[in-house]
């Protein structure tokens, strides 16, 4: 670079860093246009940002996202500081170009872009960047129809750089803010290409060129967005994804000590904030600890020993009130003794009440003047600047036509919805929440009964997709309680006789909770509950729980939901979620689906689950906040469908797991590391031991190893019968340049008969493998172990570990396992296969007739197949307690019996042919492949 053309890169450097320091290095917190603003250095509160992820959609609430990464446990993530969002990862050679940074509203994207672009204005990092060029996607929408080449883009918008004509020679970097609002049609599939910056084209052309890397590729881009509209930049187009989580607990109350200054005050509000876990989980959104800082200051101001608001409505019904005191003083001129509630006040909050609700009806989030003036508002009035909406626009250039708006937040959209159809309902006894309710006003159906429009706003809620009602719900329900109506008087008039409609609501609402609703559902009308100061359910539970009185097996589905509820509000961590604990069940599976979505490992073995279970459980798999890693299956009937849909959420990119153990199912997979091998990606080891991998589950298996974005490095499918075929696919992915594997053992589970033990009415042969009944004696060498009657006889070797073996029989036989204590002389019940308690037995016949006996209990079992076939199967698991019995059929396993026990020897297979035997029954050992 010529010394003149570095000369006026440094002095149009120095002119734009002065004007994006005068820019940036102030701020107004929640609100641009109201109130004073604040230095971002002086109020700035590190977030915490986590490497990782894809651009997958989340179309879940937001809400819901936030109550899920407040929960997610202290276990290690890769953390990234702001200043540190460009840097190379350890481990990675390729330099990342394309960051895309997703949160939910209110999260502090803009203000963590803004931080970025202050420092290296002030020179305080990021000094190899030469120019930083930050837009946003609102004031690039109205830019659509018009023109640019990418040099007049920047020149348009930065005017300090006219003096530069190409940028091919200086680091720059694009940040484009606010994805989610895009106007733009964002089309990738477009195949006209853009390579000259001095060309011109359309905003949006320029913009997928330059994301796709045709246009400036020496360029860095940041693009940030709400994680629903992650998914239009295609994957390949992003470099590394991050995700702004808001505020951990530590930054909370940092953010609280930096806002205020009396150490009274801040030690009462962090106090306040963890024994109100609602407020605690929303104090996760900066904007939301903004609003929480703003109402909280103005309570303790005003009403000197009184109750600091403890629910979401009463937080939001204080914050309506403090920025309708904030129009009255600033705007409008009044004294802050003055009533807030005026004619004009009440129009304001039912013209925006209005549009909420109509807005939100649609979907939108964001809307134009156009919806504003259908609503009544006149953006020219100092309504506007209220505080409780936003003007989403830079005035100060004078470039923009199509002015857009928003609220401050999603969450103050919903409560003002929520505010309008109560006041809608109050003044003209219309039920806007009226499911069916047609459009035309003629239509609308009028009722004075409450009851109907709570079971209406309910039954709405709960209909609607991924919970995008469910806060409006909360409020709604919060609204109708007298002590919340009294916050707002000269608003409204209290509604009669809201005790009674308050318990009518209530009891409808747990009448919700027992119906099959599904958990989420079932959480949020637990947090309705909570709104309607009615914690009952909970309480009772909690009673259980203290006095070590809970019945589990006794509970109704209001109660598991209860428990559930109580488990996710504990604040507590889950590293470890033990079904058994609390029900071996499917309907507790069902019932609990959240915390195990909470928790960092599941332990589900022997838990009745089925192929319902496994829908379930591959939703969990698949979705974004997971914080699932390690998964045991074992000992379920799952089934070959079951195992499939499991499988199914193993391929999906946002599935974080790790180890997966099913030791038994019709198909059986166990990813398991072994004892002593970390969780660190550079030594997972995974065990598929004695696990009945079938060929089939091997082609599942390869499946999922090849889509599954996890390192492994070993595999362990010993004692299994995988197939030649199964072995063949395994072996052949790890010869794919792209296999993690290195190590993938195969080990067989062999008995043999032990000669010694064998009676003198049954006959040895094939290789010491099959033994049958004759009708005279055989000659064999007396042997203290060897059983007198009936003819019955246990195998030398015992394993406490796991087992598989399959069985050929003829006639009648008795597979069984005993403990070497079992008795040997004489003609006793002691001396039998399962009538006592130390051995377990499978009694099978040629007519298809199976029975499982046990301490002299005895049960007939059905095989469920109708293909025929006197081969059956045994795996014993010695640490989980497990014996199951299978029948093979036509190549895959039918499930017979599961017996759950705790074994404290050693088990010794043992083979038999029972009491009424016949001659010529025999039992034969199978060779697994």
């Amino acid at each position: 670079m010529k010394q003149e053309e570095l000369a006026d890169r440094l002095q149009t450097g120095s002119k734009l860093k002065s004007s994006l320091k005068k820019k940036f290095q102030s701020v107004f917190e929640g609100i641009p246009k109201a109130g004073s603003p604040t230095l971002l250095n002086q109020i700035y509160t590190e977030l915490y940002i986590t490497e990782g992820g894809t651009g997958e959609v989340n179309d879940e609430h937001e809400v819901r996202q936030i109550e899920a990464a407040s929960r997610k446990p202290h276990r290690p993530e890769t953390t990234i500081r702001q200043e540190d969002i460009f840097k190379v990862p350890p481990g990675r050679d390729q330099p990342i170009r394309t960051v895309m940074t997703k949160g939910v509203a209110g999260i502090g994207k803009t203000v963590l872009t803004q931080k970025f672009t202050l420092d290296w204005a002030e020179d305080k990092a990021h000094q190899n960047i030469h120019f930083i060029f930050p837009f946003t996607f609102r004031e690039l929408n109205v830019l659509r129809e018009k023109k640019f080449s990418l040099v007049e883009l920047v020149h348009h918008f930065f005017t300090e750089t006219k003096g530069i004509c190409s940028f091919e020679h200086f680091q720059v970097l694009f940040i484009f803010d606010g994805l989610d609002e895009s106007r733009l049609p964002l089309d990738f599939h477009n195949k006209e290409i853009l390579t000259d910056a001095t060309e011109s084209s359309s905003v949006d052309v320029l913009l997928t060129n330059l994301i796709r890397g045709k246009l400036l590729p020496s360029a860095l881009l940041w693009i940030t967005t709400r994680p629903a509209a992650a998914n239009q930049i295609p994957p390949q187009c992003v470099g590394m994804v991050t995700e702004v989580r808001g505020f951990n607990d530590p930054q909370k109350e940092e953010y609280f000590r930096k806002r205020f200054r009396d150490k009274i005050q801040i030690k009462m509000i962090i106090s306040h904030m963890k024994t109100s876990r609602s407020l605690h989980i929303m104090c996760h959104i900066p904007v939301f600890c903004w609003i929480t800082a703003k109402v909280l200051e103005d309570v303790m101001e005003t009403r000197e020993g009184g109750e600091l608001p403890s629910t979401l409505t009463e937080m939001y019904i204080h914050f309506l009130v403090v920025q309708t005191k904030l129009k009255k003083v600033k705007y409008d001129g009044g004294a802050e003794t003055d009533p807030h509630w005026s004619p004009e006040s009440r129009k304001m909050v039912e013209s925006l009440g209005k549009l909420a609700f109509d807005q939100l009806q649609k979907g939108n989030l964001t809307f134009y003047e156009s919806d504003l003036t259908e609503c009544g508002i006149d953006i020219r009035a100092d309504s506007v600047y209220s505080g409780v909406l936003t003007q989403i626009f830079r005035e100060e250039r004078g470039l923009y036509q199509d002015k857009m708006f928003c609220f401050v937040h999603l969450s103050v959209q919903e409560f003002l919805a929520a505010l309008h159809v109560h006041l809608t309902f109050i003044n003209s006894g219309v039920n806007l929440m009226q499911i069916d309710q047609p459009t035309s006003d003629k239509f609308t159906t009028k009722t004075k009964e409450p009851k109907s429009l709570h079971e209406n706003a309910v039954d709405k809620a709960l209909g609607s997709t991924n919970g995008h009602l469910d806060l409006f719900l909360r409020f709604f329900l919060g609204l109708s309680l007298q002590s919340n109506q009294s916050l707002l008087l000269d608003l409204f008039t209290q509604t009669k006789s809201s005790t009674e409609t308050r318990c009518k609501t209530v009891q409808y609402i747990k009448e919700k909770i027992s119906e099959n609703v599904s958990a989420e559902k079932s959480i949020n009308l637990f947090h309705c509950l909570n709104e309607l100061n009615d914690r009952s359910l909970v309480e009772e539970i909690q009673q259980s729980l203290s006095s070590g009185s809970l019945s589990k097996d006794e509970l109704s589905p209001s109660q598991w939901s209860a428990l559930a509820y109580i488990l996710l509000s504990s604040g507590q961590d889950l590293d470890e979620f033990d079904l058994k604990k609390y029900s071996a069940s499917q309907e507790a599976f069902l019932r609990l689906l959240p915390v195990i979505k909470i928790s960092s490992k599941a332990l589900l073995s022997v838990c009745d689950l089925s192929v319902r279970s496994c829908a379930a459980l591959s939703t969990v798999l698949r979705a974004t906040l997971s914080c699932l890693r390690e998964l045991d299956l074992s000992n379920n009937n799952l089934q070959d469908e079951g195992v499939k849909l499991v499988a199914a959420g193993l391929k999906t990119p946002t599935c974080k797991l790790q180890i997966l153990s099913k030791h038994i199912s019709n198909i059986s997979i166990d990813w398991k590391l072994t004892p002593g091998v970390s969780l660190n990606p550079s030594n997972p080891h995974i065990g598929l031991s004695g696990c009945l991998v079938t060929e089939e589950g091997c082609l599942v298996l390869a499946a999922a190893l090849t889509f599954n974005p996890s390192h492994l490095r070993e595999l362990d499918l010993s004692y299994n019968h995988p197939g030649n075929t199964g072995v063949e696919v395994l072996s052949a992915h790890l010869e794919d340049p792209g296999c993690t594997l290195e190590n993938l053992r195969y080990r067989k589970c062999v008995f043999f008969l032990s000669f010694c033990l064998k009676q003198f009415a049954m006959r040895i042969s094939g290789d010491g493998r099959k033994v049958t009944h004759v009708a005279e004696d055989e000659l064999y060498p007396d042997h203290p172990d060897r059983f007198d009657v009936p003819p019955q006889f246990l195998c030398r070797d015992g394993l406490s570990g796991r087992g598989y073996w399959e069985v050929e029989w003829g006639g009648q036989a008795l597979l069984a396992v005993s403990y070497k204590k079992i008795e040997r002389k004489g003609n006793t019940h002691n001396c039998l296969f399962a009538w006592n308690d130390h051995s377990w037995s499978l009694r099978c016949s040629d007519n298809g007739v199976f029975s499982v006996l046990q301490n002299k209990a005895e049960t007939t079992v059905s095989a469920s197949s109708s293909s025929v076939s006197n081969r059956v199967a045994v795996y014993v698991d010695c640490p989980a307690g497990t014996l199951s019995f299978y029948r093979v059929s036509s190549g895959s396993l039918v499930h017979l019996h599961t017996f759950n026990t705790t074994f404290t020897e050693p088990l010794y297979p043992g083979f038999g042919f029972g009491l009424l035997y016949t001659s010529g029954s025999w039992i034969s050992l199978c060779p697994t492949e």
